[in-house]
């Protein structure tokens, strides 16, 4: 039973202006084929979480999907492979890996590992992962997991999507991480944590598993619709842009009575139609939310009698782009140990901070030169290191970027410079 004062909160993201259910429903045909489509131009390594998007639409382009599923069984499963022979594997990518062959109905019980020539089970690899990260909780000094609590969730809802059992041990370390508020360690808000935490422990309750923890189980999931309601800005968001998606996908699990024409939609909404959402990881995360389905529902999901009705179109000509003016970027960089160094470039209008870092890279006059490199993400490509200083997970440093002093909320390939600025890049723990 969710307390009266809790429904009173959560009554404003089910109130809205009255809104255009055929405008809704156009916009939302659009960012599937944007979505498709980006499958289609999608280089590197298959994004298990678009290919989530994709299943839980209620429309469907069966064959492209099984030519990303045919990618995701092939060439991410030997990437997660080869990292196997390098490290352990990540439980946030085990789990969306789970979660993305589910939404496809795909016999989990076939994909496997091999692990010092030992043949496990995709979804054995993921439970002993999780009981790794569990261990390292216990021993951590700030009761972390060596990832994180967003990965560590995800590790949790993929076994439990998966019809796994999830440890007793390995439940009660989420439960007590958002007891003890330590989800939002190193992220502005927490917002994505809390999101994935959320529709983690449903699924752990929804599966009956663990009925002696009902009443641990069901304070934390209040803890959490609190935590998302407070998050929630004048505008609807919850969170940030990018943070929105998955709140309101984790609200929907959590059984509130989010309407199509609500605040926090239809702020998804008018991000979408600004072309906020241009990177497919952030559209994927926000796209089930509008079709007012969560991560959860893989669990039960049926792939029988799915309309395979979703059609591309032939893509728009390309229009050449007029030259743009130049504009000025100052970037700072702050190492670890406090020494800073600035820079500055002039960049065409528009430019992402990526190709403005590379403009400067190859510009720098100073001593010392300006130097970095990326590392390939779910989300694009992410700073690893800046004038020779690496920033690692396994230090749990990062380098945190802010343009006029506000953190940015989009990576460095996404992000666009359209006025001048400050940049500011620095090396911080989480």
């Amino acid at each position: 039973m969710i307390p009266l004062f809790i429904l009173s909160a959560l009554a404003a993201l089910t109130w809205g202006e009255p809104c255009n259910t055929r405008s809704n429903s156009e916009l939302l045909v659009s960012l599937n084929q944007a979505l498709l489509r980006s499958v289609e131009a999608e280089g590197g390594l298959p994004n298990p979480s678009v290919h989530l998007a994709l299943r839980l639409s209620p429309q469907h382009n069966h064959a492209q999907e099984n030519l990303h599923l045919h990618r995701l069984t092939s060439q991410l499963h030997a990437h997660i492979q080869s990292s196997l022979s390098q490290s352990s594997a990540s439980p946030g990518l085990l789990g969306l890996y789970a979660l993305a062959l589910k939404s496809s109905c795909y016999d989990l019980s076939t994909v496997t590992f091999t692990m010092r020539d030992q043949t496990e089970t995709l979804l054995n690899l993921l439970k002993s992962t999780m009981q790794r990260e569990k261990d390292e909780i216990a021993v951590s000094q700030h009761h972390r997991p060596s990832s994180n609590y967003y990965q560590y969730s995800l590790g949790v809802l993929g076994l439990c999507v998966g019809g796994v059992r999830v440890e007793h041990h390995v439940v009660h370390k989420l439960l007590k991480a958002v007891e003890q508020e330590h989800l939002n360690q190193g992220e502005v808000d927490g917002v994505d944590s809390y999101a994935m935490a959320a529709m983690a422990l449903q699924c752990v309750k929804d599966s009956g598993a663990h009925v002696l923890r009902a009443n641990e189980l069901n304070a934390a999931l209040t803890r959490i619709q609190l935590k998302l309601t407070a998050a929630r800005r004048p505008d609807g968001h919850i969170g940030n842009e990018f943070s929105t998606g998955l709140a309101v996908q984790a609200l929907l699990a959590m059984g509130q009575p989010i309407s199509e024409c609500s605040v926090s939609l239809e702020a998804i909404r008018t991000s979408a139609r600004n072309s906020v959402y241009h990177s497919p990881m952030a559209l994927s995360q926000s796209l089930p939310a509008l079709h007012l389905r969560s991560y959860v529902s893989i669990r039960n999901k049926q792939c029988r009698t799915e309309a395979d009705s979703l059609v591309l179109e032939l893509p728009l000509p390309v229009v050449e782009v007029p030259v743009r003016p130049l504009v000025n970027v100052e970037v700072s960089v702050q190492s670890w140990e406090g020494a800073e160094s600035s820079y500055s470039v002039s960049v065409p209008q528009g430019s992402s901070l990526l190709q403005a870092l590379e403009l400067l890279r190859t510009k720098t006059t100073v001593d010392p030169a300006f130097t970095f490199e990326v590392e390939s993400s779910l989300w694009g490509p992410f700073l690893s290191v800046v004038n020779g200083e690496q920033a690692r997970q396994s230090d749990r440093r990062y380098w945190q970027l802010a343009a006029e002093g506000a953190a940015l909320t989009q990576g460095i390939g996404d992000y666009k410079i359209e006025t001048s600025q400050k940049i500011a890049i620095k090396s911080v723990s989480y």
